[in-house]
């Protein structure tokens, strides 16, 4: 039997065998075709996507909030099948449940990550995003600027600034943006630009009552007015909006890491691990005797580094390295460094790799090890990059809350850039991890290490 999974203009199927419902002798249905019940069910399946807001356009694109939804909409329609089949005492066959939830909702998972590759090469392009026009102080509109511009998968194109005291005719500082005139003047901004969201960085130094008179100065259904706070990656579960005697009061929780987080978080790093290295543990061996032969030395290369609490404990990897490349990394940070920032050191053609090592560089390869440490419970394999010692005595005071989190062998740091990144992008990006985890981010960041690694490059550890 075909059961057929509607999602927008994508369909996508799967063979569930051709079972008969059949209904205790108390019910005035003698039996029920599965047919129709899988009927019933993508019909089902797709109002309950709407009911969550899957489709939003604020959410598609970039994110995990849009897997979350389809995952908990998917969810709740299972569960309320089971509580209906229950009270009604109509007797649906397990197989049939257990076959269709977890496959019918990967189907779904994988038909949007699809549509989200296609998505964002057309964003990145300026195609299907938003036509954006920054209002407020020069300072906060470079602020924000600036992080639209990082992440253009968001479906935010800016199209130009209004700020106190600017005349026409100009461009933002360091950027292409135009600046379209005063604060005053954002309805003739709005046209000018073909503007459809207008974004309000600050309102410091707008007029009283400025920010009403822009929001009804759009046109209802087609333009839109955000807020946006001088807040920094805040993920979206952490923040909410209460409206208080008119005012939109913008509620942030504290940033924790339960106990049953951690639980949840360990008791995932223990399995993947381990079914990991029986998985590979062929290549482990191959690569094993690979670096013993190619070079004088031991297999792996034990090193130092600070993980949760800023304790120390010894990372494990395969020796890339000749044996005492750490007694000639003095004299090469003397050189001239091209790659890495100001507190992680790296260069590119180092020759201290060994040719073997440099292979296995390429593909990340050498850090397969690490999954002994994950099983030992000193890392995980999503976190804050573990630094060495010499790294952790130049961290300013807050760059020490990423201590609050194991490190990892992959993390945000790895999947956006490496060792190109700036310390300060590093340091933001490990931040965002430890303040904003979830279970949903780990997997994300999982699936994008995959596609990063397959790429050939170097990494930043």
């Amino acid at each position: 039997m075909l059961t057929w999974i509607v999602y927008g203009t994508q369909i996508a199927w799967f063979g569930l065998g051709n079972v008969d419902v059949t209904v205790r002798a108390d019910s005035r249905l003698s039996e029920v075709s599965y047919w129709a019940f899988s009927a019933m069910l993508i019909v089902l399946w797709m109002w309950m996507l709407s009911l969550f807001d899957t489709r939003d356009s604020r959410i598609i694109g970039s994110g995990p909030t849009e897997y979350t939804s389809i995952m908990r909409a998917s969810m709740a329609l299972f569960g309320g099948i089971a509580i209906v089949a229950f009270l009604t005492r109509v007797d649906v066959a397990r197989g049939y449940l257990l076959i269709s939830l977890p496959f019918g909702m990967g189907v779904l998972l994988f038909v949007r990550w699809l549509w989200r590759q296609w998505l964002v090469a057309k964003r990145s392009v300026g195609e299907y995003s938003a036509r954006v026009l920054l209002v407020g102080s020069r300072q906060s509109v470079l602020d924000i600027a600036a992080e639209l511009m990082r992440a253009p998968s968001s479906g935010y194109r800016i199209v130009g600034a209004c700020m106190p005291g600017a005349s026409e005719h100009e461009t933002l500082a360091a950027t292409t943006i135009p600046i379209v005139g005063d604060v005053s003047a954002v309805d003739h901004a709005v046209a000018a630009t073909g503007a459809d969201t207008v974004i309000v960085t600050s309102t410091d130094e707008l007029p009283p009552n400025k920010v009403k008179q822009i929001s009804w100065g759009l046109e209802a259904g087609r333009q839109h007015l955000v807020i946006a706070p001088s807040i920094m990656d805040v993920a979206g579960p952490r923040i909410q909006t209460r409206p208080v005697a008119g005012l939109p009061l913008i509620h942030v929780e504290t940033p924790r890491f339960s106990g049953g987080q951690r639980v949840v978080k360990r008791a995932m790093d223990l399995a993947a691990s381990i079914v990991g290295v029986v998985v590979i543990s062929p290549l482990l061996a191959f690569f094993a005797i690979a670096v013993r032969l190619s070079s004088e030395g031991p297999v792996f290369f034990r090193q130092t580094r600070i993980g949760l609490g800023g304790r120390e404990f010894t990372m494990l990897k395969f020796r890339t390295m000749v044996v005492n490349a750490e007694e000639l990394i003095d004299e090469l940070r003397d050189q001239q460094r091209d790659s890495g920032n100001e507190v992680l050191f790296k260069m590119k053609d180092d020759p201290r790799v060994t040719r073997i090592g440099r292979i296995m560089r390429r593909f990340s390869l050498d850090e397969l090890p690490q999954l002994f440490n994950v099983i030992g419970g000193s890392m995980s394999l999503v976190g804050p990059r573990p630094p060495l010692p010499r790294e952790v005595v130049m961290y300013e005071q807050h760059v020490h809350r990423r201590f609050l989190s194991k490190p990892g062998i992959t993390g945000l740091w790895q999947v956006s850039g490496r060792s190109t990144l700036s310390w300060e992008d590093s340091v933001r990006l490990d931040l965002s991890y430890v303040d904003n985890w979830s279970l949903v981010s780990d997997l994300v960041i999982l699936a994008k290490t995959v596609k990063v690694v397959a790429v050939p490059g170097e990494t930043a550890r």
